[in-house]
């Protein structure tokens, strides 16, 4: 494919914004630490960039009300203190936090936040979710934008961005960046390639179907020396531009970065708002952190899956509705309401939080074949381990993927609430306690569709990125 020069492409791009909407403003972003244990957590300032391109989301839809994430940036007026910006996110060192390894040692780990360069100096807001399941500041500090130790400046773009789907002016679009990790130069057409295939897949899954108009998809790779990613639990340490790696938090099948400087600075030469980075590896991996990027392998048999599965996570901060596969994550001492759209606590069925979904008759909680379906899935479990500890080929993986869904289908069709709305004891990696909207989605096994709790939860982040204001 013909490939604009950067300078070109980023010209057209706001020549059509400029259209449609008044001139942007600058990107802000905001560079930091993020370290603690299990049991506190500690901010402290790294920098300040003005970043290359202009602000490309909606100047009307600065606010989030959509009450999603583990955490929340909010960008004050450092007078008045009226709210200019927020949104929510969720960070890698809040997943970590809640391993075994947090309860012995301290790490730190980076992030960032954007938002469009305010006329006046501001006070930047992190927030984090209290023991009420509230949010409350956990740390803040005055931001000027134009100050001398702001970074204005950056080095050339490592790579160009290739348009994969423009339908307007970013503004009013939501923005969507495919990053390729593992890829060699002489592979980048491979990428190109994949990224075409799997964000077609996404725009054939509800609602991203019904939405694909709302959105721009562009792709941008910086070539790596080796073919695939590093993959320490076998030996293989590929560097590359991104640092993605498998074995994270000791799962093999984790795959994310924890170099944000690296992920940003490439990142900031396309226009952004969400982030997926297609890995160039054959074996099952993938991960997703709500409002920071999401993960998949690209070449493995279950990629549209994998793609569309973290992209829900990234995107929408949907929950995991799993549980009998073994995670990372230590078991919590209570069974607070989780702020995820897709998992309840179900404290008070009459409260449920996808009620009007819930047909009238439909007994909460809701019967579904669970210990049948733990009892199979507890043996698919053990061959799954075994064929990873033996390093058996990854078809064979594939295999039992296929056979594992195909069982659990033929478990669930005939079940009265088969494809009923209600809550379904299961989710969020716990058996008890925590229940999830349907039997079936692609939130809880491989499944091809969102349930239409998840679809909710998906169009609800459209809404506020894409489209008129007050949509």
């Amino acid at each position: 494919m013909r490939r604009l020069p950067l300078q070109l492409f980023t010209a057209a791009l706001m020549l059509g914004a400029a259209a449609a909407h008044a001139a942007q403003p600058q990107t802000i972003r905001v560079d930091y630490t993020h370290s603690g244990n299990a049991l506190s957590d500690q901010y402290a300032i790294e920098r300040v960039v003005v970043e290359p391109l202009p602000w490309p989301g909606h100047p009307a839809k600065n606010l989030d009300d959509t009450n999603r994430g583990q955490n929340r940036v909010e960008v004050v007026d450092a007078k008045t203190g009226d709210l200019l910006y927020s949104r929510g996110f969720s960070t890698i060192f809040g997943e970590w936090s809640t391993t075994e390894e947090a309860g012995k040692i301290s790490r730190s780990f980076q992030e960032s936040v954007r938002f469009p360069k305010p006329d006046r100096p501001v006070r930047v807001r992190i927030l984090e979710r209290d023991e009420r399941n509230e949010f409350s500041v956990a740390w803040s500090i005055e931001v000027d934008a134009d100050a001398q130790d702001v970074v204005k400046s950056q080095p050339p773009a490592p790579a160009r961005p290739v348009p994969i789907q423009v339908s307007g002016p970013s503004p009013g679009k939501v923005d969507l960046l495919i990053l390729g990790d593992g890829y060699t130069q002489a592979e980048m057409k491979k990428f190109e390639a994949d990224a075409r295939r799997l964000s077609q897949h996404l725009f054939s899954v509800s609602p991203f179907r019904e939405r694909a108009k709302d959105f721009n998809v562009w792709a941008m790779a910086v070539p790596t020396a080796k073919s695939g990613i590093t993959r320490p639990s076998t030996g293989v340490h590929n560097p590359s531009a991104l640092g993605t790696r498998y074995d994270i938090f000791g799962s093999e099948r984790y795959v994310l970065t924890l170099d944000n400087r690296a992920l940003r600075d490439i990142a900031q030469h396309a226009p952004y708002e969400f982030i997926e980075i297609l890995v160039n590896n054959d074996t099952y991996g993938g991960g997703g952190i709500f409002g920071q990027f999401s993960t998949a392998a690209a070449g493995n048999a279950w990629a549209d899956y994998l793609f569309v599965h973290e992209f829900g996570h990234h995107f929408a901060g949907l929950a995991d509705e799993y549980y009998t596969s073994p995670v990372a994550y230590q078991a919590a001492s209570g069974r607070k309401e989780p702020w995820e759209p897709n998992a309840t606590a179900l404290r008070d069925p009459a409260k449920l939080k996808w009620k009007r979904h819930v047909k009238e008759g439909t007994p909460l909680p809701t019967p579904w074949p669970k210990a049948e379906y733990e009892e199979t899935s507890r043996a698919y479990q053990k061959r799954r381990a075994a064929l990873r500890a033996a390093g058996r080929p990854e078809s064979e993986m594939n295999a039992l993927f296929r056979e594992d869904l195909e069982r659990t289908n033929a478990l669930l069709a005939k079940h009265p609430h088969r494809h009923a709305v209600g809550a379904f004891e299961g989710a969020n990696y716990e058996a008890s306690g925590y229940y999830r909207p349907a039997m079936q989605c692609l939130m809880f096994d491989r499944s091809e569709k969102f349930c239409p709790v998840c679809q909710d939860g998906i169009s609800e982040i459209i809404d506020l990125y894409a489209g008129p204001a007050g949509r």
